[in-house]
């Protein structure tokens, strides 16, 4: 699987999220086997007035109902930040078998700090790395709350 062609796929996401006011996260759920995009997208809390409809909840809701399966076995999840608890819970709900994302959560724990509690849990857990295009992801967030405070 092409990881980095995946990655700039999210951080392009993240980049439309900040034309549309949005906290820039994107993402895309790539199929293991065909290595094909099922479903790209980015937050859309603003829009939605929602604070549930962080990328990843979007992208979970639109590829279970792409694929008629409330689980992604077989599919990545690539993001351009790392998941909150919120979204953590989902993707293991769903079965989400590999999580890439960019920049670490820095203001709440994220994915990688919640493995030690669903393994103790005995939850389904994903293959997850972080750190890809991390700068560039960083750079976005930055932006985003740069402009918010001024």
């Amino acid at each position: 699987m092409n990881i980095n062609y995946f990655m700039k796929q999210a951080i392009l996401q993240a980049k439309k999220a900040l034309q549309n006011n949005e906290v820039p996260v994107g993402g895309l759920i790539v199929d293991n086997i065909s290595k094909n995009i099922l479903v790209s997208g980015y937050n859309q809390m603003n829009r939605l007035s929602n604070p549930i409809n962080h990328c990843e909840i979007s992208l979970i809701f639109e590829a279970c109902n792409k694929l008629n399966s409330k689980y992604l076995c077989d599919t990545t999840l690539f993001i351009s930040l790392e998941p909150c608890i919120m979204c953590s819970a989902a993707i293991s709900e769903s079965h989400i078998s590999k999580v890439y994302f960019g920049a670490y959560h820095e203001k709440n724990e994220g994915l990688e700090k919640y493995l030690i509690s669903f393994k103790k849990s005995k939850i389904f857990l994903p293959e997850v790395y972080g750190g890809f295009y991390e700068q560039e992801s960083l750079s976005l967030l930055r932006e985003f709350f740069k402009n918010k405070r001024k």
